[in-house]
């Protein structure tokens, strides 16, 4: 009976064992499907409908700048709005040294694209993340009693642009978010390049912080 005992032990053993690599299996295999689709889960775009104005959001110069010239030559919208991100150059300027913001490199990329510089507005608000600029832009779509405006960005950043419009516009005001088609983001194999993969990595720590309710803030404005 004993060795009865001990090979119904041992089997019941191997079985567990069994079971518990397979659950590693389908668990590693899931990784490796998750792992390699992220980057195709960020690039979330919307269709185009014309709207109130085209936003071109901080960084990504000059991707950002140029699809928002192509959406407004498509007479999309009749404005282009641009934000304003925090800069050196005040402190630069105690110096004696002169510098241009952003805003101003995108406002002359929209000019040389064929868009109106009366059709130009930079935001007044400085912004120093995401969730400021989409501030920004409310705050301006709700003094121009605006509907709906189409925010530009990389194609890594889309879908937290839209996570946190949803957090933080009130109802009524539509957002149609549209990649820069020329950012070269590779969402099949971004692990590929260090640029890629800091995105990512940004984008995703971004996400999480915004399902959170946005408890990580910038350290200063």
């Amino acid at each position: 009976m004993t060795g009865v005992h001990n090979s119904q032990h041992r089997g019941s053993r191997k079985r567990r064992y069994w079971i518990a690599a397979v659950v590693l299996l389908i668990l590693a295999l899931a990784g490796v499907v998750v792992f390699r689709g992220i980057g195709r889960w960020l690039v979330v775009q919307d269709p185009l409908e014309h709207s109130d104005a085209i936003v071109v959001l901080s960084g990504g110069m000059p991707h950002r700048a140029l699809e928002a010239a192509r959406i407004y030559r498509q007479g999309m919208a009749p404005q282009v709005w641009i934000t304003r991100p925090a800069s050196p150059s005040e402190s630069l300027g105690t110096m004696g040294i002169s510098f241009e913001g952003e805003e101003s490199y995108s406002r002359a990329i929209l000019v040389h694209e064929g868009v109106p510089e009366t059709a130009i507005r930079i935001l007044t608000p400085v912004i120093v993340n995401t969730a400021d600029e989409e501030r920004a832009t409310i705050a301006e779509m709700q003094a121009t009693q605006a509907s709906r405006i189409i925010i530009v960005t990389s194609p890594p950043h889309m879908r937290r642009v839209r996570t946190l419009w949803r957090k933080l516009a009130p109802a009524g005001l539509i957002l149609i978010v549209r990649p820069a088609t020329e950012d070269g983001f590779d969402a099949d194999h971004w692990w590929r390049t260090t640029q890629d993969s800091l995105a990512v990595v940004r984008e995703t720590l971004g996400l999480l912080n915004a399902w959170a309710g946005l408890p990580v803030q910038p350290a200063s404005h």
